[in-house]
């Protein structure tokens, strides 16, 4: 009997060694792997190589409302696709809604992104976020209008339409029309003729410059037909030119109060009232979404019948208002960017500049459509609904 029970205490005694060892195996392998998630979480918060996460890219536009947005979006997931990046796209609701933007970018730098990307509605707002960027060692590009004003060495690079050339095209279409020509030619300085221009706003770079690019195009068209320095560009403090001589064209431009569909609606039906206008250009989708809501959807511009059938109206950008209003003939034509490769070429950068790569400025080019050419391969997947 004695012997069984030093068999049976042997037996617990071992069974509880075993019991602690079991248990000191299970703890150290609990430990080793909450170590290694915690080095994981570290090195990917620390941005150091981890084959199971893609870098991350923000991207940041000026705004959400406008269908440009959405291809310019879907180049930026195209690249991101190819270059096997994360990225975010976002944007304000409203153009005007600067501190929003604002918020954005705060939001998207705490994440602690490898690159930015950024089409800035004020530049001077996001001066302290350009600067912690350049210090954390975030690259920043620019895209669409850029980051204008910037101080030298906060953006690497910019992938945008050079606004102020396209605008040209506009203006160059638009004196190519007889009807534009023999008016102005006839025109006298006391019954002067007049080209309206609806801006949507005069702060954004690109929309300045696409003004500007058209303003002053169609004053050098305007001064080889009645002589230099007598145009005069009236309306904003922006674009204002006094003329020097005796005024015979007039190129009036109305900026409205925000960027809403009703103020840049009225905006376009003051320009439509103004005494003797022959033509009016509408430098965005915004704006030319405004002339066209004046315009019972550009039917208006009927040259058979309708009630601005002498007006020759041009736009810039795309959207199904515009489009349908240059096939019908009722806009003489549009400009289009290439919002794809706006979006594409800004996430291409962005990615080369986090990569240590030198990157450059993209020019991502412009043309003119209008009725006849829409349709054309080169045209097609240019102008969007």
């Amino acid at each position: 009997m004695k012997k069984i029970k030093r068999i049976v205490s042997l037996a617990a005694t071992l069974a509880l060694a075993m019991s602690f060892v079991a248990c000191g195996n299970s703890s150290t392998g609990e430990s080793d792997t909450s170590t290694d998630e915690g080095t994981n979480k570290t090195e990917t918060t620390e941005g150091t190589d981890n084959s199971g996460d893609k870098p991350y890219v923000a991207v940041i536009s000026k705004g959400f409302q406008h269908q440009f947005w959405q291809v310019v979006k879907k180049g930026a997931e195209d690249a991101a696709e190819k270059y096997n990046v994360e990225i975010t796209f976002e944007g304000p609701a409203s153009e005007s809604d600067i501190n929003d933007q604002v918020n954005m970018i705060n939001s998207a730098l705490a994440k602690k992104p490898k690159a930015l990307a950024l089409a800035v509605l004020d530049t001077q707002s996001v001066s302290s976020q350009l600067s912690d960027a350049q210090k954390e060692g975030i690259p920043v590009v620019g895209f669409d209008s850029g980051i204008p004003g910037a101080p030298e060495g906060q953006v690497a690079a910019t992938a945008s339409t050079n606004n102020y050339n396209a605008a040209t095209i506009a203006a160059d279409k638009l004196f190519e029309e007889a009807s534009i020509v023999d008016k102005i030619k006839a025109s006298t300085s006391s019954d002067p003729v007049v080209i309206g221009v609806v801006s949507q706003d005069a702060t954004s770079a690109s929309l300045v410059d696409r003004t500007k690019g058209f303003i002053d195009q169609a004053v050098k068209h305007a001064e080889e037909l009645v002589g230099a320095g007598n145009v005069e560009v009236s309306g904003h403090d922006v674009f204002n030119k006094a003329a020097t001589g005796e005024v015979k064209v007039k190129v009036v431009v109305n900026v409205p109060p925000t960027t809403s569909v009703t103020d840049v609606q009225n905006s376009a039906q003051a320009v439509l009232s103004t005494k003797n206008i022959i033509a009016i250009y509408g430098s965005n989708e915004g704006g030319v979404t405004g002339i066209l809501a004046a315009t019972n959807d550009g039917s208006d511009f009927d040259k058979d019948n309708g009630k601005y059938k002498d007006i020759v109206a041009i736009g810039f950008d795309s959207g199904k208002g515009q489009k349908t209003a240059v096939e019908k003939g009722w806009f003489l034509g549009s400009v289009t960017q290439d919002p794809y490769q706006i979006g594409y070429q800004a996430v291409e950068l962005a990615v080369k500049a986090m990569n240590g790569e030198k990157v450059e400025d993209v020019d991502t080019g412009a043309k003119w459509y209008n009725k006849d050419n829409m349709n054309d391969a080169d045209i097609k997947d240019l102008i969007y609904d």
